[in-house]
This record gives structure tokens, sequence and C-alpha cells, in this order.
């Protein structure tokens, strides 16, 4: 990792605040961005905070919370986000079949009508900064107002902790290296579009 690990001996009074707040909600530690952004604490906070609310309480199920996170790992090639959460994305319905597509930059095979339409949502978001009206007004037909905001809120906030995994380099599991076209921190292909 680029940035200093801090312990518990090193947090400031803020930080210990922060990081206990955290590990009572992720399971007893700080992980994965969350590691670098006590650095910052007030961000730190912050962040969390809107993480929380998108992976946990957004009006969208589970499994499309799960999909967007994934959406926005392969997006910016952040492994370690995908690692920690394509379990979590199985659990919650999503088909092995379509995490497979995705990871390989390949169309998903879809069966479920909301998996295909939200993928076509995201992926127009985040490779072109717009949505057609014909791909809105799908989505707004199946998610509505709230989670048509949600949506944005998750795709946004699952994008901005997997920049900062990459470019802080959050130590990534040698033995699991889930995309092709990644080493490490080092892309050894062309980066292509999603499918």
């Amino acid at each position: 990792m680029r940035l200093p690990k801090l312990t518990s001996d090193d947090y400031s009074p803020r930080q210990r605040e922060i990081a206990d707040r955290i590990g009572g909600a992720r399971g007893g530690q700080v992980r994965g961005p969350f590691v670098c952004m006590l650095h910052s604490p007030e961000v730190c906070d912050k962040v969390e905070a809107l993480a929380s609310q998108m992976r946990f309480k957004s009006s969208l199920p589970e499994r499309l919370r799960e999909f967007s996170l994934l959406i926005a790992a392969r997006f910016w090639d952040a492994q370690d986000s995908w690692n920690a959460h394509l379990g979590k994305a199985h659990a919650a319905g999503l088909p092995e079949a379509v995490t497979q597509a995705l990871a390989e930059r390949r169309e998903p095979p879809f069966e479920a009508e909301d998996e295909a339409v939200f993928y076509r949502f995201c992926k127009e978001l985040l490779e072109t900064h717009l949505v057609s009206d014909e791909t809105y007004a799908k989505a707004q037909a199946l998610f509505g107002d709230e989670g048509m905001v949600d949506a944005v809120a998750c795709l946004g906030t699952f994008s901005m902790l997997a920049m900062v995994l990459n470019t802080f380099q959050v130590d990534l599991d040698p033995a699991k290296r889930p995309f092709a076209d990644m080493q490490d921190y080092t892309r050894t292909a062309p980066r292509a579009p999603l499918g």
C-alpha cells in the first residue's frame, strides 16, 4: 500500500472514533478503502456513511446494489473490491454467468430484465457519461424516481471507493486474480470497454 498503514496506536482521537464505528458496522475491523481514508478522518467519516447507506439501505434490491459495486469494480479494474464482493453478489442472487461475463468484459447473458436494464444504465453512464432517453425510461419504469437516484449514487460511491483502492494500491491477495488483463496494479492488455 502506498500510504503508511495506521495501527490503533497511531490513531488520533477522531480516527479512533471513526475506526471503532466502521469496525462495529463492518465485522470488527477497518478494511479496504477505509484503511486509506482514515488518513483524512472527516472525509472517511462522510464517505463511509454514504457507502453504508448505498450498500445496506438503498431502495434498490441487494442483488442490484452488489451488481453496481461489481460493475464499478470492473470498470475501474478494482480487483480488491471485486474479490471482496463477488461472493456477496452471488449470495444475493446475481448469477455467476453474469459476473463471469462482466469479469471478461463480455455482454452478460441476462435472464432477469431488471439486471439487463440496470447494467445498460450503468454501462452507458460510465462509458459515455450520459444515459439515453430510451435506457432512462426503461430503468425509471422498473426502479422509480428514488431508485434512479440510488442507482447513480451507488455507482458514484462505489466508483470513488474503487479509485481509492487503485490509487493507494491496497494490498491484493496474490491468489485471487479476477481479471485476465490485470497483474497486480499493472494493465497487461489494452483496456477494452465493458461488454
